[in-house]
């Protein structure tokens, strides 16, 4: 082949190239034009995968969170129910226990002389609940020794309210307080019991009501208060069935306010005192959980 053959086909040659780079070029050009919508597309997928995603676990969330809430409004529900019933048990216990004082103090002016009662059954030892009515005591005594009427003062010039006064309207003026103690209405039950001590400090109900009255203070927490309120009725009542359990209360009191020392000694008096008394066992009972909480 000569030289003008070789040239011919070298320029041929290089024709077919450039016109297949020329091709590829214009096919380079439109998949890059393609390229971006395809890319927009799927991006656009993904960003819609990812906020669908992140929908659910905000409502797998929201769902958590209903169920954590009814929970708890049935744990309330039921802490509330629970706290009712014990609010009324507590009430029970007081109408039942001021219905049993007032029928052993009943039994108790049935054998003795007309005198007005005494905060308690005087026959009985002190601090001991449950024992023998007023009569069997006085049966054992010799007569010089019968209960003497509480209502002689030194001045005969005293005003009824001074020595008991009328029977029925300290009765009327009792049952108000207790009332309003078995509703719960502690703050006007300390009122009731406070005017009805001021009015009638020697009523047969002036023990019971002194109690109560520490008691509506210990219920509603006021500790300080409760345990002097408590202290008037061992001082001034050393004969009321409720001394023993005032002398438990001082203890629970000093114990709710922290002091613990206080606590324990009059725990221990009081089992010291009076062993073998339900409040006395309830002291030991105490005593043990305190021992326990220190180790």
């Amino acid at each position: 082949m000569s030289e003008r053959g070789r040239i011919f086909q070298l320029a041929l040659l290089a024709v077919v190239v450039f016109a297949t780079l020329g091709v590829r070029g214009e096919e380079a050009a439109r998949v890059e034009e393609r390229m971006p919508s395809n890319v927009d597309q799927r991006l656009n997928k993904v960003e819609r995968l990812l906020e669908s995603q992140g929908l659910l676990d905000m409502l797998s969330q929201l769902e958590s969170l209903q169920k954590e809430m009814q929970r708890l409004r049935g744990e309330i529900e039921v802490q509330t129910h629970t706290l009712e019933q014990i609010k009324q048990r507590q009430r029970d216990l007081y109408v039942d226990l001021d219905k049993r004082l007032q029928r052993t103090e009943a039994l108790g002016v049935a054998g003795t002389t007309p005198s007005p009662p005494g905060p308690s059954t005087r026959s009985q030892p002190a601090g001991q609940p449950g024992a023998a009515p007023l009569t069997v005591e006085v049966a054992k005594r010799p007569p010089a020794e019968a209960p003497k009427p509480r209502a002689t003062a030194p001045a005969q010039t005293e005003p009824a309210a001074a020595v008991g006064g009328d029977p029925a309207a300290a009765r009327a003026a009792y049952q108000r307080a207790f009332t309003l103690l078995k509703q719960g209405r502690y703050e006007q039950a300390v009122t009731a019991f406070n005017e009805f001590l001021a009015t009638y400090p020697n009523s047969s109900y002036a023990d019971n009501a002194q109690y109560w009255l520490a008691e509506s203070y210990y219920v509603l927490r006021r500790f300080e208060q409760a345990i002097v309120e408590y202290q008037k009725l061992v001082a001034n009542y050393p004969d009321s069935q409720k001394l023993t359990h005032s002398m438990l209360k001082i203890g629970y009191s000093y114990y709710e306010l922290g002091q613990m020392d206080q606590a324990r000694t009059a725990l221990e008096d009081l089992k010291t005192r009076y062993p073998g008394t339900t409040a006395a066992r309830l002291a030991e009972e105490r005593l043990q959980r305190m021992k326990l909480v220190q180790q």
